[in-house]
């Protein structure tokens, strides 16, 4: 296994659904997570009908942070103190997109 990702629990009242990742160092830098994650986008509107899709990320990990930019999301702004991680707290950088967002998503496919 090189790593994981997924959805978290939809907020389906609200039909929201956030993804997580994680990538084992060794396979950082080949495309894997941005494909993951472009599946997970796919499936998430075209599936689950959902309207927004969020990935929050640790403001100082860079290649986390590249995988929605690359996509197309949206950074909303930092949530504060989001995680507590390696014992310290941590900020989030927050992304969306949104259902009506899909055709710049399209166009990140093709990139």
């Amino acid at each position: 296994m090189c790593g994981a990702c997924g959805f978290h629990p939809f907020e389906l009242a609200n039909r929201i659904g956030g993804v997580g990742y994680w990538l084992s160092r060794a396979y950082v830098g080949k495309g894997i997570m941005t494909s993951a994650v472009r599946s997970l986008v796919n499936i998430g509107f075209n599936e689950h009908e959902l309207n927004r899709i969020e990935i929050a990320c640790a403001t100082g990990n860079a290649r986390s942070r590249a995988v929605p930019e690359r996509l197309g999301f949206t950074f909303e702004g930092v949530l504060r103190e989001r995680e507590y991680l390696h014992g310290s707290y941590v900020d989030h950088a927050l992304y969306s997109m949104l259902a009506s967002e899909l055709s710049s998503f399209d166009k990140a496919l093709h990139r």
